[in-house]
């Protein structure tokens, strides 16, 4: 994928070690609170999407790897706390996307939209039909999140792609007042999309986050919002994206 700039912002993929530890360090800063460096096994086989802004000061990150379609997902970062088994006969190449953050004090809706364009020039040309992943709430106690969650009970993956459970400590989604704008803004635009989720969310203290498995089949996004992308993705002005 070649770099794309749209306004303030340009998306790429890292070059090299110095671009991937720039991402580890924003990770840790806007997962921890603090600086560090938050690596894994895992960063080794993905790649690694840089938003900057026109300082070059890098506002937000994630990564990604592509599954063939006769890949097994068991091998995935989801996998790790998700039963992966159904969701890995969906047909087609899959895109996990993970470790999705902002640096903190920034909130602008223009760096996510950019970085969906920038998937999108990746999910066509791989031929990708799902895309996936672990989307993250901050805060690890369940209670924290209990209206959000409850949000997601009517966005539960179709019975023989559901992924099962696999964590120790994991809650299913509470009976409570739904409240969506409790969200993070990531599975707000997943699910606008068409997205699915696990009927449970998955505790895990080692990040201090609650996550619940993500997936966004390529063929249900609204025609509107893929013609959007895709001209952010080739470089054009759009309207509605």
């Amino acid at each position: 994928m070649r770099p794309l700039t749209r306004g303030r912002y340009t998306a790429r993929l890292g070059q090299n070690a110095a671009d991937i530890a720039s991402a580890q360090a924003l990770r840790h800063l806007a997962f921890h609170g603090r600086a560090g460096v938050d690596q894994d096994a895992f960063d080794a086989r993905c790649q690694h999407m840089l938003v900057e802004d026109e300082l070059g000061q890098l506002v937000a990150c994630c990564r990604l790897q592509v599954f063939g379609p006769q890949d097994d997902l068991q091998s995935s970062y989801s996998a790790q706390s998700y039963d992966l088994a159904r969701l890995a006969q969906f047909g087609g190449a899959k895109l996990e996307l993970g470790r999705f953050c902002l640096r903190p004090g920034i909130k602008d809706a223009a760096i996510l939209r950019l970085i969906w364009g920038a998937l999108t020039v990746i999910l066509d040309a791989q031929g990708v039909t799902l895309l996936f992943g672990c989307t993250s709430f901050a805060g690890a106690d369940p209670d924290l999140h209990r209206p959000a969650l409850a949000t997601l009970a009517g966005h539960a993956a179709p019975p023989q792609f559901a992924p099962g459970p696999r964590a120790v400590e994991r809650v299913n989604f509470p009976k409570a007042a739904a409240d969506p704008l409790g969200l993070p803004a990531l599975l707000r635009s997943y699910l606008a999309m068409g997205a699915w989720v696990s009927d449970h969310a998955v505790i895990d203290r080692s990040m201090n986050t609650l996550h619940v498995l993500t997936a966004l089949p390529v063929a249900q996004v609204p025609q509107a919002r893929a013609r959007a992308l895709r001209a952010i993705g080739a470089g054009n002005s759009t309207t509605g994206d």
